[in-house]
């Protein structure tokens, strides 16, 4: 074969080859698989839960119990339970009778009866206030009650044992003494008239006492 023919016989192979198959038949080329994209996942919120909405209060408070509520007591804002009368108040001052107050009385009172005695008398006890028929409403004493025998709120006043209406204070002979203001909260008022002495007050209150109260104070000579 001539050297010119020859060329162009391979020349044409060469394009042929080139040419290949057409594309879309036989085996596809060879592809990366797809791959999806990644999604970050946002992380997991805690539920939003709703507050609480207070429930009205309208409801009342329990009652106190009894036991937890306060008794029916007697003081004095000079003479504390159990400590020195001021000499103002006893023979050696002013005699004057002392300030006095008190508080829950029991439901149904209807008066009060005051008693000061001394039961370290060598004799033995010794009176030295009466004071009865004192109003329901009545929650304190003055200092300086007058030893009148009706009061203006219409307490009366009872003997004592120095034989007068009214206070006599503490005016032992010698050594300390104990001296008692007791108060008791009656149910009904006493049908006696003033000047009645300790024994009769409380024979007419037997029966009628719905509490007592008690303070206790010393003189010493």
């Amino acid at each position: 074969m001539k050297p010119r023919i020859l060329l162009a016989f391979c020349l044409g192979i060469l394009v042929l080859a080139a040419c290949g198959t057409p594309e879309g038949d036989g085996a596809p080329a060879a592809t990366e698989p797809a791959v999806a994209p990644t999604v970050e996942e946002a992380p997991a919120q805690p539920p939003v839960l709703a507050e609480p909405t207070a429930a009205p209060d309208n409801t009342e408070a329990p009652p106190v119990p009894a036991e937890d509520q306060m008794s029916f007591g007697i003081t004095s804002i000079i003479i504390g339970h159990e400590q020195p009368i001021p000499e103002y108040h006893t023979c050696d001052g002013d005699d004057l009778s002392p300030p006095l107050d008190w508080n829950n009385p029991p439901e149904g009172t209807q008066s009060f009866v005051l008693i000061m005695d001394d039961p370290d008398a060598p004799g033995g006890t010794w009176v030295h206030w009466v004071l009865y028929n004192i109003p329901a409403e009545t929650r304190s004493l003055k200092e300086n009650i007058s030893p009148e025998a009706q009061l203006p709120d219409g307490s009366l006043h009872g003997t004592n044992n120095f034989g007068k209406l009214g206070y006599g204070g503490p005016c032992p002979p010698s050594g300390t003494h104990r001296y008692f203001f007791k108060l008791y909260a009656l149910d009904t008022t006493l049908s006696l008239g003033e000047g009645s002495d300790k024994a009769q007050v409380l024979a007419a209150a037997e029966g009628h006492v719905l509490a007592e109260a008690e303070l206790m104070g010393t003189y010493s000579r």
